[in-house]
């Protein structure tokens, strides 16, 4: 990840599918209010015989897989946050001032908007629906809430958030060491659907709160990579690198 000066022309960035898919991808989960998909799956990880979901009180699910997941990517978002303080003031760390800040901006905007979302769709968790032993009755995204004391705060995913924001990652390096940028949309990828799969076993998420975290995350990354770092080649350096000059 090297900045310079003169920033060299990105890499192409193909938006029909940096868009598109996603695009793809929500329609199918608007899509998928028809049907009882999330409901069956949310199943699976239910023991009616225990009247709970089968991760409610797992020690790995809940203290390592999301209280120790999260405290970690929290703090290499502090990483990221003093490293780019430290472009102000530290000569070696100037040059990657763009990068880490795209990296700051790009974390923090992925991880905040969940709680707000949260608050105005008022969805409820899994475990707190009477088919799966709680009061809460269940309804779609985009259905009206039944009235409740207690409204639900279950989407978008949280936890999932904590893992698809390091998509982040991959948009800051992709300029500078693509090979190293693949790997970090695996990781981001691996992480975000470990975390969802986890909080699905214990009955916080359905399946289409997680993926609809993923969209949104991956979005936002890209909305600040284009605003942030994103640059185009020329006319002239496209032609430079079509038609280089023999020496």
């Amino acid at each position: 990840m090297v900045s310079t000066a003169i920033r060299p022309a990105s890499r192409p960035l193909n938006f029909w599918i940096a868009l598109g898919l996603p695009a793809v991808v929500a329609a199918i989960l608007v899509l998928l209010e028809l049907t009882t998909l999330d409901m069956d799956l949310a199943k699976l990880f239910y023991d009616p015989m225990a009247g709970g979901f089968i991760g409610r009180h797992s020690y790995f699910l809940e203290d390592i897989l999301h209280d120790r997941a999260k405290e970690v990517v929290i703090a290499f978002s502090m990483v990221a946050i003093l490293g780019f303080i430290g472009t102000f003031f530290i000569a070696r760390l100037k040059p990657f001032k763009r990068e880490l800040g795209c990296l700051v901006l790009s974390l923090a905007l992925a991880t905040s908007f969940v709680t707000p979302m949260k608050a105005v769709t008022a969805v409820q968790c899994p475990w707190s629906l009477k088919e799966f032993g709680g009061k809460e009755t269940y309804s779609e995204l985009l259905s009206p809430r039944p009235a409740t004391d207690k409204p639900g705060r279950c989407w978008p995913g949280g936890h999932a958030a904590t893992g698809f924001t390091l998509f982040a990652l991959f948009f800051v390096l992709r300029d500078r060491r693509p090979r190293l940028a693949r790997r970090a949309l695996v990781l981001a990828f691996t992480l975000g659907t470990v975390f969802s799969l986890g909080r699905m076993m214990q009955g916080a998420h359905f399946f289409s709160h997680n993926v609809w975290t993923a969209v949104f995350c991956w979005l936002i990354c890209l909305g600040c990579y284009y605003y942030i770092l994103y640059r185009p080649a020329s006319t002239s350096e496209r032609v430079a690198v079509t038609h280089p000059v023999n020496a």
